[in-house]
């Protein structure tokens, strides 16, 4: 009986307009789009394999004078991911570099700089045709599951004779449900091949088990609209008004709902701009410049008088470790209190966002969103791994090469006494070429999504159920 009814609903589809629909915007959208997408993928590659060449070539052709606190020594540059294909992420909206500078790390300009004007209108990728698209066909195809039938009499003529409600309702979903998902498979797997044909290394392991991850998820999240549209039909009588409110509903899921979160999380826990901080460092540096120099100054007086000689080299001797403590006290305080700035402006941002993901997760997008960014590389998992292997960087250069300049008065006098010396090392030998960014492991990816799959299972569970519950409880 289940499968003569799921055949009779795919019949039902199969001959609609929303079939028609659903089959053009799966055929047209998901292979166009990855498709483009990997032609966006390769243009970022070649632009970022350019930029790494230039800054080596400008370095050996002018090596970076660290005297300046605000020159950036050394660029460490975010190579794009290959999965970014499927959806674009924070791709775009990470700064393409971090420079290295004696005041600590700043960030380079975002691709947003270039195309301001196509982000506001959003992102045309996997993820969104999904999120978006798809979601608002599931609902489309079964705001009337229920109140159609019941609006049109023949619910009552159904079971009247000896149908069990659980089957019928059993029926609307998985008929339903396979007429969707059908087109979709096909036309996502036409996508691969057209990606597989441009080069796209679909066979290595870590790129095909996040692909396969991510067309389960988006069946999953379908299925939680499916859930969502007969949920709302079995409430109504009026398919006109389960329209309305499933409508109604999407756009405050998918629309609303994820946006609105993170803006009452902005007035919720507030935070200062990276140029503040930045500036805040600057200001920090400079007072404690002051008052070393304040102190050197004071210490060679005393110990030399009115007579200093510069060129001897028992007295470029003694001003090195008259310096030497006071240097070292000043890098100490700069890097405590530098590190105290950053903390707790780290705090302010961390204490937003989880604000943020913690209210955008009472809606499904946002849990689907968060779990597609990770596993194709470009979520908040590979934002923080880039921004902690540059910290990391940072704290290699400070040791072996900012912790060696000093821009005080009496460092810059025995710089220029010294210059010529022919054994003296040079600048560009002690900067440590940056590292290699190195994808997060496959492992954390799948751990950092379980809780937005386990939540969309949830939504699932939660939908079917008090729909079969009010279908069951209801007069016909």
């Amino acid at each position: 009986m289940l499968m003569t009814l799921i055949q009779k609903e795919i019949m039902h589809h199969v001959l609609s307009v929303r079939f028609v629909a659903l089959l053009v915007m799966c055929v047209l959208l998901i292979p166009l789009t990855l498709s483009i997408n990997y032609r966006r993928y390769n243009q970022n590659l070649v632009d970022y394999q350019e930029s790494v060449k230039r800054t080596q070539a400008e370095a050996k052709e002018n090596p970076p004078n660290a005297q300046d606190p605000n020159v950036e020594v050394s660029k460490f540059f975010l190579k794009p991911t290959p999965l970014s294909v499927f959806a674009n992420g924070l791709e775009e909206a990470l700064p393409a570099y971090l420079g290295m500078t004696r005041n600590g790390v700043r960030q380079g300009s975002t691709g947003l700089g270039q195309a301001a004007l196509s982000y506001a209108l959003g992102n045309l990728d996997f993820l969104f045709i999904v999120g978006t698209v798809f979601s608002l066909l599931a609902l489309l195809f079964t705001f009337d599951a229920v109140a159609g039938e019941r609006e049109a009499g023949t619910l009552r003529i159904n079971l009247s004779n000896s149908l069990p409600r659980d089957v019928f309702l059993w029926s609307k979903l998985i008929g339903g449900y396979a007429v969707f998902v059908i087109p979709f498979l096909v036309s996502f797997l036409i996508g691969l091949l057209l990606l597989v044909w441009q080069g796209f290394p679909l066979g290595e392991f870590n790129i095909a088990l996040p692909v396969l991850v991510l067309a389960a998820i988006s069946l999953l999240y379908i299925a939680v609209f499916f859930a969502i549209g007969v949920f709302i039909s079995t409430y109504l009588d009026n398919s006109k008004t389960a329209l309305i409110i499933a409508f109604t509903f999407w756009v405050f899921a998918v629309l609303i709902a994820p946006r609105g979160a993170f803006v009452i999380a902005k007035l919720v826990a507030p935070t200062r701009t990276e140029q503040s901080v930045y500036t805040e460092k600057t200001v920090l540096r400079n007072n404690l410049m002051k008052d070393k120099e304040d102190k050197i100054g004071k210490k060679v007086a005393g110990t030399f008088g009115t007579t200093l000689i510069l060129n001897d080299p028992k007295t470029q001797e003694r001003l090195g470790e008259i310096r030497k403590p006071i240097e070292e006290e000043f890098r100490v305080n700069f890097r405590n209190q530098t590190e105290k700035i950053d903390r707790n402006y780290q705090r302010e941002k961390d204490r937003q966002e989880q604000v943020g993901e913690m209210l955008s997760r009472i809606a499904p997008t946002s849990s689907l969103v968060y779990c597609v960014m990770n596993l194709t590389q470009t979520g908040k998992l590979k934002r923080d791994l880039y921004f902690q292997t540059g910290e990391r960087y940072y704290s290699q250069l400070d040791g072996a090469y900012f912790s060696e300049i000093s821009d005080d008065t009496l460092a810059q006098m025995l710089q220029l006494a010294n210059r010529g010396n022919p054994d003296a090392k040079s600048e560009k030998n002690k900067i440590t070429p940056p590292p290699t960014l190195t994808e997060p492991a496959l492992s954390e990816t799948l751990r950092r999504s379980a809780s937005d799959v386990f939540l969309l299972c949830l939504f699932a569970l939660v939908f079917t159920t008090v729909a079969f519950l009010k279908f069951f409880r209801s007069d016909i």
